[in-house]
């Protein structure tokens, strides 16, 4: 009779296969989804490595789990400001 496999131990920061095997895809898939910048990853010399804390966040916000922060609100124009020549004058004419 044989043992059952032992499971790898899982890491914080993980190579390509292992990151593949955690996330249940192929390792050409997650190197595609790497070089594509699609999922948290990084280079460590020449080599992908990929954070569990990371892997775990992004896969919260593709599955819905967690709230993605709102994104912040950015002004398309600035408000316009009175020229300071056209104060003065009207400062100088007591108008």
């Amino acid at each position: 009779m044989k043992a059952p496999a032992a499971q790898p131990e899982i890491r914080e920061v993980m190579d390509i296969r292992q990151a593949a095997h955690y996330m249940g895809i192929s390792a050409d898939s997650l190197y595609r989804y790497a070089s594509t910048g699609f999922i948290p990853a990084f280079r460590l010399g020449n080599r992908w490595r990929f954070r569990k804390s990371r892997l775990d966040e992004w896969m919260d916000r593709r599955s819905g789990l967690e709230e993605a922060p709102a994104p912040k609100l950015v002004r398309s124009q600035k408000k316009p400001v009175r020229s300071t020549r056209v104060l003065g004058r009207a400062a100088r004419t007591g108008s």
